[in-house]
């Protein structure tokens, strides 16, 4: 019975080494040049630089979201980016049905449409995230622009709000 504790304890790292041993000559495996690990440790980096901001609208932007039955439903924008975002509705919509969105920002109308995704109880209706579906580059620029603006306008709000 002590034989099979002992044998155990073994399994585990001590905190002596945890360290990894330098590879001697004889190692069949050779350790990963650290040129590869660096270039890897790039292009993990690059995969997280490539995702767009998103805004916090909290509702102050409504949707129309025409189904493809025709039928259309409103609702209000919680999170937009310009690869989706998050819609408050009253009743969730089914998980990747293909709408079309038509909403102002701006200023602006962009009307594309949009895959919606598996929806989450909210404490007054439901928060149903969406992702945008072969978004042009007009409107995917106009959206981009847009945001940057409300985003711009929010910051400069917020800190007059604190001056007073």
């Amino acid at each position: 019975m002590l034989d099979e504790f002992e044998s155990s304890a073994r399994l585990l790292p001590s905190t002596d080494e945890k360290k990894e041993p330098a590879p001697s000559s004889g190692d069949r495996k050779a350790a990963t040049p650290p040129t590869e690990k660096a270039a890897a440790r790039k292009a993990n980096d690059d995969k997280i630089v490539d995702r767009p901001f998103r805004v916090k609208l909290r509702g102050s932007v409504l949707v129309l979201v025409r189904l493809p039955n025709k039928r259309s439903v409103r609702g209000a924008f919680h999170q937009l980016s310009t690869s989706g975002g998050m819609i408050h509705l009253d009743k969730p919509l089914d998980e990747k049905v293909v709408v079309e969105l038509i909403f102002h920002i701006q200023e602006k109308t962009i009307r594309n449409k949009a895959q919606m995704l598996f929806p989450m109880w909210a404490t007054q209706g439901w928060m149903q995230p969406f992702r945008f579906v072969d978004l042009a580059n007009e409107s995917r620029e106009i959206l981009d622009a847009s945001l940057k603006l409300f985003l711009g306008a929010a910051s400069k709000s917020a800190v007059a709000g604190t001056a007073s």
